[in-house]
């Protein structure tokens, strides 16, 4: 189900307005086919009203949208057969089963009789609940519920699946399922685009990662660039008995090293790079005759830099 074109979405200036406030304003956005992008921003960033321009449950007041490469103005429902959608907390009816919802839900994609009863036990076995598709959704734990929600997703072999926020309100345990279904279904070659608050959930899945607030882009690459961007630099703390001249000099002079300054017998090393290169220090210090006593490695997380960048002025734009 590999997809050629280049980007699975894409929006130009995208903006949604509610009189004088401004859910989504002018995001560019574009997620590469075949990735695992990840949506981040705080609660009210405009996550999910820009999901729902995407799927075709708002209309924007500006801009544009391509689903690969397709432009989805006006009544486009081929298009919109390319994504798979599960929204946030999804409430289904309790008196179905989970084999039921899925049924229904491939009846309403127009999938024939046939077609269902091979596509909709695959699925429940792809989910974990082959032995419990025919239980009702009541009886279904948190986790479970939102395990069916990525089934009906999937319903109709989308080439694009949009998850809102698909682990909120799971424990540790059920977090971990759904990231590994996630990972899942990107092996499908299904692209993925991941809404969440969840720094920490983002990082164990995302190959790329846009971070929104009030509506407006902060920051979109990869995961990689991202934490690069946002960390800042990191720091080693190196104690070496009988700290010499020899041993700043040396540390120095290594290629991934930015600056040394210090403190007694301890070395603050900042680095230029995100590599560890802890060994290669460790090695260069011993050859001049240091002894290293202690070394630990400091510097700001991913989630403490997401919080420091969210948390700058941006211009007054709306939450």
């Amino acid at each position: 189900m590999v997809f050629s074109l280049e980007f699975a979405i894409e929006t130009i200036g995208l903006t949604k307005r509610y009189g004088r406030l401004t859910a989504v304003d002018k995001l560019n956005l574009k997620v590469k086919a075949n990735s695992i992008h990840g949506f981040l921003g705080p609660n009210g960033a405009g996550k999910t009203t820009t999901i729902k321009i995407l799927v075709g449950l708002l209309k924007p007041s500006e801009g544009i949208v391509k689903i690969f490469d397709q432009e989805t103005k006006g009544d486009r429902p081929d298009v919109r057969l390319k994504i798979g959608y599960m929204p946030e907390l999804p409430k289904f009816p309790k008196h179905l089963t989970g084999y039921e919802l899925l049924d229904i839900y491939g009846e309403m994609y127009g999938l024939t009789k046939t077609t269902r009863k091979e596509q909709v036990p695959k699925l429940l076995e792809m989910i974990g609940l082959k032995e419990r598709g025919r239980d009702r959704i009541g009886k279904y734990s948190k986790g479970m519920q939102q395990r069916i929600g990525i089934a009906q997703a999937l319903i109709n072999e989308p080439e694009l699946v949009i998850l809102d926020e698909p682990s909120l309100g799971l424990d540790p345990v059920g977090m971990v399922e759904v990231r590994e279904l996630v990972k899942g279904i990107a092996k499908e070659g299904i692209t993925v685009f991941l809404s969440s608050h969840l720094l920490f959930e983002v990082e164990q899945v995302c190959s790329h990662v846009t971070i929104i607030h009030r509506g407006a882009s902060l920051v979109s690459d990869t995961l990689q660039n991202v934490s690069n961007k946002l960390s800042g630099p990191t720091t080693l703390q190196i104690e070496v008995a009988n700290l010499s001249d020899a041993v700043i000099e040396t540390v120095k002079k290594l290629p991934f090293v930015s600056n040394v300054s210090q403190d007694g017998n301890m070395i603050i090393v900042e680095l230029n790079t995100r590599d560890d290169v802890r060994s290669q220090i460790s090695q260069e210090i011993t050859k001049v005759g240091g002894v290293i006593v202690s070394m630990s490695l400091k510097g700001q997380s991913l989630e403490e830099a997401f919080i420091e960048l969210v948390a700058k002025p941006h211009g007054g734009k709306a939450e």
